[in-house]
């Protein structure tokens, strides 16, 4: 098969798509032939060497794919080969074929045509897990979501309206502003020319964000914790702002507020199946019924995986980029 690979960390012009050993399903696995795959911000980190695959993971980019099974592993029940699946990945997204262990595989959801289905593993199972299993949403409650119009912005304004929530979003520039209104954001601040902390207490009356899902860290924590309600929820899941920052204590003691950070990579297996099948529980209904949708930007041939990542790295893009492979 072929795949696109990292020789050497570095710029786009890194990523290589090379003949490479085809995969192999074992205990507890499905061999997925990938029609698409989707662009994440870690396939950026792994690119420059910064965030390597856990241990046991395929070596090349790619957390999540959709496409078609072509062979069961020993001890897997429930998939049949030919199964349309999109599939939540450590690894080997961007390939013409990739193992994946079973319970991290979904059906492709009612709506959805089989291209767009790999927009949904990660971001779904990021936001599900963050927002409503860690900082539990509740109906009536105020989210702020950093990065609206990001792959993860688009699926957590839709889950939240979902759900009955009040969302307030940042994002950069009206018009991606405009798109997250379009998807129900009641909040609209532009970072770019607005203090999230000020305009969030505007709109709010001085209470503030009961849930924040930050893609920022260090550099939004201090204020990210100002902009906290009482008994509010901070859920970190990025750094593109920085790994160190400093938290006045006694600001979160009196809002008996909570910090969290996690990644989804990294999981063991049990913890991976377990938010997949919430997933699959709660969030694949509200897609089959239209609604909630993946938000697709633009797809492009897996070759060109390069041209992908300048897309992501300039944010030229409003949800997703996706990459089809090239005998999907």
């Amino acid at each position: 098969m072929y795949a696109i690979t990292i020789p050497e960390p570095g710029g786009p012009e890194a990523l290589v798509w090379a003949e490479v050993p085809d995969p192999v399903a074992g205990e507890g696995e499905v061999l997925v032939d990938v029609v698409s795959s989707a662009v994440n911000r870690a396939d950026v980190l792994q690119r420059q060497g910064f965030y390597n695959p856990p241990p046991g993971a395929s070596p090349y980019p790619g957390l999540e794919c959709a496409g078609r099974i072509a062979a069961i592993g020993p001890g897997v029940s429930g998939w049949s080969v030919g199964d349309e699946v999109c599939a939540l990945l450590a690894g080997g997204g961007y390939a013409e074929k990739v193992a994946v262990p079973a319970g991290q595989v979904l059906p492709v959801p009612g709506g959805v045509d089989l291209v767009s289905a790999a927009a949904l593993p990660e971001v779904t199972a990021t936001v599900w897990s963050n927002v409503f299993m860690v900082a539990h949403l509740r109906p009536g409650e105020t989210l702020l979501v950093h990065g609206g119009s990001s792959g993860i912005g688009t699926m957590a304004i839709q889950l939240a309206k979902a759900v009955g929530a009040r969302v307030a979003v940042t994002a950069g520039g009206p018009e991606k502003l405009a798109r997250c209104a379009e998807l129900g954001a009641d909040i609209l601040i532009d970072y770019r020319e607005q203090d999230f902390v000020e305009e969030l207490n505007k709109a709010t009356g001085g209470a503030g964000a009961d849930v924040i899902l930050d893609i920022v860290g260090a550099k939004y924590l201090e204020r990210n914790v100002k902009a906290l309600a009482v008994n509010g929820r901070l859920a970190v899941i990025g750094l593109q702002g920085g790994v160190k920052g400093e938290l006045n204590l006694s600001t979160l003691l009196n809002k008996r507020a909570a910090v969290t950070a996690t990644s989804l990579r990294g999981r063991p297996l049990a913890e991976k199946a377990a938010i997949v099948a919430a997933v699959r529980e709660h969030v694949w209904p509200l897609i089959a019924d239209g609604v909630v949708r993946p938000v697709v930007d633009r797809s492009l041939p897996m070759p060109d995986a390069a041209e992908a990542h300048r897309v992501l790295e300039s944010s030229a893009h409003v949800g997703k980029v996706l990459l089809r492979a090239p005998a999907g």
